[in-house]
């Protein structure tokens, strides 16, 4: 599988394996769905201490006990700052979090660390003082962010010492916002508006990665778009260009993210070791610019 540099910082597989849906696993499942990410070349898995409660961790941890060796083959990522009702991004909560989700993995440290959703009581001076205890005693490598625009990413980096690597947001090519508004400059239709900032291009700018949550689904978690009667066309040209690839439509659905030159990881949530190897396939294959907007249209974005 080709790699990207997450954050300019570090190779890492252009897809990553999201485990939020892992808690509901035997360990013969867990060691199938991990057996095919190996094998089809994932080296990045990403966690959030909310996955069932803590329970994705887990089952994660007891994997990783099953196969020892693996750790340092692979790179993990974790979330924090969601709990009871509430964004948190105090210091004290930010530690604490960390020490659980390293006891829940059976790990010394996190590749990455990543703040969930944005707190808007944070004070950048106490993420900062926790970013740095963290690195400096080596329980978190890299940071980052889920969810947050551009004067967040900012308001942050007043404090905070290292680089962000990553944000983590919603892409898909139905839910393409990140790109429609940019392609709608000086218009007065609908995908003209901006709701998120200038994120994509901000991101390319100062080298973070954009990794994309929900990329086969429409809204927010509606469901997917693939073999979706309401997405006829589109699921007509992801087959047609699919073909020709040698990729199912959720294959070409995820070579069209891949393709663009922000470099994106994809975060694949499936469990199912088919459909894993079906994504993976796509990293393999590089979309024309003809195809990439034939997808693109096809899901009934307007190019003025």
């Amino acid at each position: 599988m080709k790699t990207i540099q997450m954050g300019g910082m570090f190779p890492a597989s252009a897809i990553s394996l999201g485990c939020m849906r892992m808690s509901s696993l035997s360990d013969a499942r867990v060691d199938a769905i991990m057996d095919c990410a190996l094998e089809n070349g994932i080296n990045y898995f990403d966690h959030a201490d909310i996955y069932g409660g803590g329970g994705s961790e887990r089952l994660f941890g007891a994997w990783l006990k099953r196969h020892l060796g693996v750790r340092e083959k692979i790179l993990i990522q974790s979330k924090c700052a969601i709990h009871d009702g509430q964004y948190d991004f105090s210091k004290e909560h930010i530690l604490k979090s960390v020490d659980g989700i390293l006891s829940r993995l059976g790990v010394e440290y996190l590749d990455a660390l990543l703040l969930h959703r944005p707190d808007t009581l944070m004070e950048p001076e106490e993420v900062a003082e926790a970013f740095t205890i963290l690195q400096s005693a080596g329980k978190v490598r890299y940071f980052g962010v889920s969810n947050h625009n551009m004067m967040q990413i900012e308001l942050l980096k007043t404090a905070v010492k290292q680089p962000v690597i990553a944000n983590q947001l919603q892409f898909s090519v139905t839910e393409a916002g990140m790109v429609t508004s940019g392609m709608n400059v000086n218009m007065k239709n609908a995908e003209s508006q901006m709701h998120d900032g200038f994120l994509l291009e901000y991101s390319r700018i100062q080298n973070i990665t954009i990794q994309t949550w929900s990329p086969f689904q429409h809204g927010f978690f509606a469901g997917t778009f693939v073999d979706n009667p309401d997405y006829a066309e589109l699921n007509g040209k992801l087959a047609e260009i699919g073909e020709k690839y040698g990729l199912s439509k959720t294959g070409a659905a995820a070579a069209w993210i891949l393709r663009h030159p922000a470099h994106m990881q994809l975060i694949a949530g499936t469990m199912n070791p088919e459909h894993l190897t079906e994504i993976c396939k796509a990293a393999d294959v590089t979309l024309t610019h003809a195809e990439w907007y034939e997808i693109y249209r096809s899901a009934e974005h307007c190019l003025p």
